[in-house]
């Protein structure tokens, strides 16, 4: 019991001889059960094995660990995803009626923190990539001129890398946002990685931002749920966000999530520079081989320069938006063709582009077949002009905040009849689940069609309710 090791204490113990009168049900029977799933691993916290909300042994290394390898001043290691930390993050910093300033293309679990919470959000909107749809980064003049409009903020939240891999300068932000007193929680679920590639320098806890927040599963080895929590600086009562995750966090973590945090873990600090130092050289290698194709146009690969991007200020090369624009194909289309004709199943579609997501895990032979795929689709794609790709030119008129409409009683309307009503629920294309409309926004006629060209290019739109085309409304 004196091992560090997180998962081989766990198979250490499984061939022990211990009967469990105790959580969970299936008691580790495997005779019964048989061994497709890690029963004989999965246990509660039992002796020696610690416990998530007050670690003081394995898992407390496991936290170490984690700030040692991310550069932080304390992490928490996070078994129910990204979206709990968020929750933890926003509960921790802000009191029902303060001010949020918050990136208006931030994942709904950052909105459901403000309603939550009871807190005003003041929105960022992001500029757009006009040749391929992607909102682009908030800069830090966008947050300086927002403090100074609302300077009662109590914080401020930037997702940084998105879903599709756009960077913000989190430095500058950072550096804005301390200058007027206000911490800034930077969601980088999808940055876990970025501390251990060239684009080190734009990793949220090197900048200093208060509190970060990784998904540990979406671009590093590690199973689906696991996530980190990292605190910088004196701005965040590390006991309140303590507190906080204790309320949004599960209070029986599966060790089989623990274990795999721990093994990510080890994973980068014994052969992170290696591996990281192949997965460079492989998208290097791709990057050069897309500059060959004549239609589809993958995002910053090839001859695709961020300076063709302004909208951009920095840009994940993990990541694969491969853009069809210049095709009669849509996002969705391109999807299709790579299940169906070579066996790839992408991430997300999008009207104008498809998502194609890399990590450190991804094989020589897996880019070699994206590769023979992307110029298989692009031979037979047909060129057509560009079209119009949407543009949120102004945000919908807000009547109330989330938390204010959440008290509200509504009705359901046909989508096509919502127009100059006040939405009562969140619509969303997921993913990668960035509110349209938020509680408490007037649905305007722009907004209505806007919905309705996602649908019919085969993307999911849902509701609170998760369901269209009926949307709880009030009048």
């Amino acid at each position: 019991m004196n091992e560090k090791n997180l998962l081989r204490l766990l198979l250490h113990y499984a061939k022990e001889d211990m009967y469990p009168f105790h959580m969970p049900g299936h008691k580790r029977n495997t005779a019964l059960l048989g061994e497709t799933l890690p029963y004989a691993l999965d246990i509660t916290e039992i002796d020696g094995f610690d416990n998530l909300h007050a670690p003081q042994g394995v898992l407390q290394r496991l936290n170490e660990q984690l700030a040692r390898l991310w550069g932080s001043e304390e992490s928490f290691a996070l078994v129910n995803g990204s979206t709990c930390g968020i929750l933890a993050g926003v509960a921790s910093c802000v009191s029902p009626g303060e001010t949020v300033l918050v990136a208006r293309n931030c994942h709904r679990s950052v909105y459901h923190a403000i309603e939550l919470t009871g807190a005003r959000p003041v929105y960022l909107v992001p500029p757009v990539d006009t040749g391929s749809g992607i909102a682009g980064s908030i800069t830090p003049e966008q947050v300086r001129c927002a403090l100074q409009a609302h300077p009662n903020a109590r914080l401020v939240v930037v997702t940084s890398p998105t879903y599709d891999g756009v960077i913000s300068d989190m430095a500058g932000i950072v550096r804005t946002a301390h200058e007027a007193g206000v911490p800034v929680l930077t969601d980088e679920a999808h940055g876990a990685h970025l501390v251990f590639t060239e684009q080190a320098e734009r990793s949220a806890v090197r900048a200093g931002a208060d509190i970060v927040i990784h998904s540990l599963h979406k671009t590093l080895p590690a199973l689906t749920q696991c996530a980190a929590a990292h605190l910088c600086g004196t701005r965040v009562d590390p006991v309140r966000f303590q507190q906080a995750l204790s309320m949004f966090e599960t209070s029986s973590p599966s060790y089989v999530l623990l274990a795999s945090i721990a093994q990510c873990a080890d994973f980068l600090e014994a052969q992170g520079a290696a591996a990281f130092a192949a997965y460079r050289a492989r998208l290097s290698d791709f990057s050069e081989r897309c500059r060959a194709l004549e239609r589809l146009r993958v995002l910053g690969k090839g001859a695709d320069k961020l300076e063709n991007h302004p909208a951009f200020f920095a840009f994940d090369p993990g990541k694969l938006p491969v853009v069809t624009a210049h095709t009669t194909l849509d996002g969705q289309a391109l999807l299709e063709h790579l299940r169906e004709d070579f066996a790839i199943e992408g991430e997300m579609a999008a009207i104008s582009y498809a998502l194609l997501m890399t990590s450190v895990c991804d094989t020589e032979a897996g880019f070699t077949r994206l590769l023979e795929a992307l110029f298989a689709i692009d031979r037979e794609a047909k060129f057509c002009e560009k079209p119009p790709v949407f543009s949120m030119s102004a945000l919908p008129e807000r009547r109330c905040s989330p938390a204010e409409a959440a008290k509200r009683s509504g009705r359901l309307c046909p989508l096509q009849e919502a127009a100059g009503k006040m939405s009562l629920e969140y619509v969303f294309c997921y993913p990668p689940g960035s509110p349209l409309l938020v509680p408490g926004e007037i649905v305007n006629q722009d907004m209505v069609s806007h919905i309705l060209k996602a649908q019919a290019h085969g993307l999911s739109v849902l509701s609170s309710r998760g369901a269209l085309p009926l949307l709880r409304v009030c009048d």
